[in-house]
């Protein structure tokens, strides 16, 4: 176990990740918390292989990684090594806090957040959670009742947590979110498609794209596409050939600024992302992830495309097929395209979630 780095006594604490799902929520929150309130200590908590492991060491806000990973959908073998893990990092958090005791801790979900969660329900530390998909994940089912708001990115979400202390607030976004965007039908040849599969990538999204990205590119030339891959899926498809127009990169920095940029977005339906599609105004082809927990990514495109935003389509053997039958129509008729791209929706959930924490700091 590592040294803990940060000093926790008095502090927020943010934790959630794995993904970028998970964590960018919480580095809105933070963000938030932080212009409200500058003399209080931010600090996180996540996991060593998340996507906070390699986002945290660049940015600004102490932290402490732990050596955890997710118990769902392993072997036996693996899950009892993975609750070893766990129950070693929650003991761990448990005797630093007993030293520098947190003021509170706010959980955006992801195998990452189970350690400062439990941490905070044992010692009874209070403790806040955020959960931004149509369906409850495995640890905010097991702690909302004892957490004192649980803030929900959608309404169906209070049927799921019976007895839970639960209010609407919609899915945080970061601050670069937060400000008015071109209109999808201002932008100008060369159109941008993007294509996300999520901080981690999607490998069927990934080969689909590799497939039909020629054919749609030669047939249509002005158009490109910039392709968020994954930095692992990225190395294993160095050597694979591609379009010259076709960009792949391993991860979006400035994810507003491509959203932006783009005419139409593909991508995976993580709570997230469909919040962001929102707030740019950005229509979208989204094909859930087939293996979310509770099928929650389904839940969250379904719900995006009977606001009028989104396209589904199944990840099946034919998505290749599919997946270019639709964007042939769409890329090729602007007044289809622009019917999706919707006016951007305005986003105040960190105003919502930081409110109530306002009233328990006092």
């Amino acid at each position: 176990m590592r040294e803990a780095g940060p000093n926790f006594r008095d502090a927020l604490i943010l934790t959630g990740g794995g993904t970028g799902g998970h964590f960018f929520p919480a580095i809105a929150l933070a963000e938030g918390a932080r212009a409200r309130w500058p003399a209080r200590p931010i600090c996180f908590v996540g996991a060593r292989r998340g996507i906070e492991a390699r986002e945290l060491p660049a940015g600004p806000w102490p932290h402490l990684l732990l050596d955890v990973e997710g118990l769902v959908g392993r072997s036996p073998l693996r899950m009892a090594k993975s609750a070893w893990k766990l129950w070693r990092a929650v003991s761990h958090l448990k005797s630093l806090w007993r030293r520098e005791r947190p003021r509170a801790v706010i959980g955006t979900g992801g195998y990452a957040a189970a350690p400062a969660l439990l941490a905070a329900r044992a010692l009874e530390i209070p403790f806040f959670l955020h959960e931004s998909n149509a369906a409850p994940g495995a640890l905010v089912k097991q702690t909302a009742l004892q957490a004192r708001r649980v803030w929900c990115g959608m309404e169906a979400i209070r049927l799921l947590l019976p007895g839970a202390d639960c209010r609407v607030v919609g899915t945080p976004v970061r601050d670069a979110f937060l400000r008015e965007f071109q209109s999808a039908g201002d932008l100008l040849p060369p159109f941008q498609l993007l294509v996300l599969g999520g901080s981690g990538g999607a490998r069927a999204l990934n080969e689909a794209l590799l497939e039909i990205a020629p054919s749609l590119l030669d047939g249509m030339p002005d158009w490109t596409i910039l392709h968020q891959a994954g930095p692992a899926d990225l190395e294993r498809l160095k050597g694979r050939s591609h379009h010259p127009r076709h960009e792949l990169v391993p991860f979006i920095t400035r994810m507003d600024e491509a959203m932006e940029a783009a005419s139409l977005v593909v991508s995976r339906a993580g709570a997230s992302t469909c919040a962001e599609l929102k707030d740019a105004g950005r229509g979208a082809i989204l094909v859930p992830l087939p293996t979310s927990a509770n099928g929650h990514q389904r839940m969250n495109a379904l719900a995006m495309a009977a606001e009028g935003r989104a396209e589904v389509l199944d990840q099946s053997a034919d998505l290749s097929q599919s997946l270019e039958a639709a964007l042939l129509r769409l890329m090729g008729d602007p007044q289809a395209r622009q019917s999706l791209s919707m006016a951007p929706e305005p986003n105040r959930a960190v105003e919502l979630c930081l409110d109530d924490l306002g009233n328990y700091l006092g």
